[in-house]
């Protein structure tokens, strides 16, 4: 029996080949939105509906195998890296994302200042940025006719 396999059975759900697809390409490339993760799953299965990749993507982050990621302003994403409370840091240029760490490793992560009687049991923190790509892309270009007018 796979991982994924093992996964699903543990939630009580059915081992479908949609299910299945979806899991590895989370895996193997987390922080996908709905139209790539239907690219990738339609690669080796090109049969699946959008409809059924939707569906999947629902009833696997219903289950917890799955986390829906939104960060403002963002369409929404999706990873397979669930239950360790970690965060994101997010390009503002090209919308890139990357796990953080949880900034004091333990859940919920941050102390709220005030919790208002509420028993917190996740932070969700997104770190917003320029990635290293757009920081070099952004690296201002010393022109021929400025180099010789000092």
């Amino acid at each position: 029996m796979s991982d994924f396999e093992a996964q699903l059975r543990a939630v009580s759900l059915r081992v479908t080949r949609p299910r299945l697809a979806v899991l590895a390409a989370l895996r193997e490339h987390p922080h996908l939105g709905t139209d790539a993760v239907i690219a990738l799953v339609r690669t080796d299965h090109p049969s699946i509906s959008h409809q059924a990749v939707y569906d999947v993507l629902r009833v696997l982050t219903d289950a917890g195998l799955v986390r829906r990621i939104q960060p403002a302003g963002a369409t929404a994403r999706y990873e397979s890296r669930v239950a360790d409370n970690h965060h994101h840091v997010v390009c503002r240029s090209c919308g890139a994302i990357a796990d953080v760490d949880c900034a004091v490793g333990h859940a919920p992560c941050l102390t709220a200042s005030d919790d208002h009687g509420f028993v917190v049991d996740e932070a969700e923190v997104v770190y917003w940025g320029t990635c290293p790509d757009c920081a070099t892309d952004r690296t201002p270009q010393r022109s021929a006719s400025s180099e010789g007018s000092s």
